[in-house]
């Protein structure tokens, strides 16, 4: 194994998270504490900075990102990161990281028993999920890649999405440099998801701690992040496991793997689902069971990214995705409106999403 990929099943969860960011490090730590979390590698933030200098992309950074200094002014982020975006696309991965990443997809493959085998690309960068940072749902993320290019591919793009418009004008707010926020990537068996979310352990509206939310979605969260769904909402009392509130949506559209075009899409949801509940009664305890399994773990509330296998019997277990502190905190004496899409698309699936 080189500095440039890293198990989460086998390193410690310090070192995942220091060589492939929080995020990587919170599943790693997840899988090490006993909570069922997907087969992973990770892409280190080493990788990263040996291609953007062998190739001499950290220096076109630096030479374009000179001449933008106003964090607010639209037009000149969309011009740099277009620049440079396009040029990390024109870029072949260095070779070394390109071998690393495809030995390892390779042996995935081999753990998986799948000679293909889907997974999420995600990106991972350092500071993206601490408790004050608000980088979620910035990064992009690809779900259902298949194949050893378009892995090592869909790795290049999540490390451009360091340089989109609200990275580069979160950093210029806060006075960072591109340098400090190196990108690390996860490559995470993706899920057969028979439905998937997220769930929040305080409630992230009114900030109350004697509720969690839980969000819901047939399939994965793609459909949701687009705009297409808007997700179930489940509210339950967390000392007596009560449902409080059950609102289900109409859902016209489903994000399922298609083996032909070898990638997650959005499909028309077939009538007799489009307004039956994601979850049942079983499955909203097990969802509940483990997200506050989750923040027992991490002492303090967590929203918590889930999936139910689409071959999960009755008491089957819930994987976990991703997991981090709840960033929001309302002021006092105000109550912000609930948007389930807003909510899913800054904290699930993975935040940004691309193809």
């Amino acid at each position: 194994m080189t500095d440039l990929v890293i198990w989460l099943d086998t390193a410690e969860p310090g070192a995942v998270t220091s060589a492939a960011g929080p995020k990587m490090g919170s599943l790693a730590e997840l899988g090490r504490a006993g909570f069922g979390v997907p087969r992973a590698f990770a892409v280190t933030t080493a990788a990263y900075t040996s291609h953007v200098g062998a190739s001499g992309l950290d220096a076109l950074a630096d030479q374009v990102l000179a001449g933008v200094r106003d964090p607010h002014r639209q037009q000149a982020l969309e011009t740099a990161s277009a620049r440079i975006r396009k040029a990390f696309e024109d870029v072949d991965v260095i070779g070394p990281v390109a071998a690393a990443v495809a030995e390892c997809y390779g042996e995935l493959c081999h753990r998986s028993s799948h000679p293909r085998v889907p997974v999420a690309v995600r990106s991972s960068a350092t500071g993206e999920d601490s408790a004050g940072a608000s980088f979620a749902g910035v990064f992009d993320s690809y779900l259902g890649v298949s194949g050893a290019g378009r892995v090592v591919e869909a790795v290049r793009s999540c490390w451009a999405s360091l340089f989109n418009e609200r990275a580069i004008s979160y950093r210029l707010a806060h006075g960072l440099s591109h340098r400090e926020t190196p990108m690390g990537v996860g490559v995470v068996e993706l899920v057969d998801a028979r439905s998937s979310g997220v769930a929040f352990s305080a409630h992230p509206v009114t900030g109350k701690h004697d509720r969690m939310v839980i969000e819901a979605n047939w399939g994965w969260g793609e459909a949701v992040v687009q705009g297409l769904v808007t997700p179930d909402c489940v509210e339950v009392g967390k000392d007596d496991r009560r449902v409080l509130r059950h609102e289900v949506a109409t859902k016209e559209f489903v994000s399922a793997f298609d083996d032909r075009a070898g990638r997650v899409v959005e499909m028309p949801m077939p009538e007799g689902l489009r307004n039956r509940a994601v979850l049942d009664e079983e499955q909203i305890g097990c969802v509940v069971d483990v997200v506050l399994g989750v923040e027992r773990h991490y002492g303090h509330p967590v929203d918590v990214e889930w999936v139910i296998d689409r071959d999960r019997a009755p008491g089957g277990q819930v994987t976990i995705v991703q997991a981090r502190p709840i960033t929001f905190q309302p002021r006092s004496g105000t109550v912000a409106a609930w948007d389930p899409v807003a909510y899913a698309a800054k904290y699930a699936f993975g935040g940004g999403t691309g193809r």
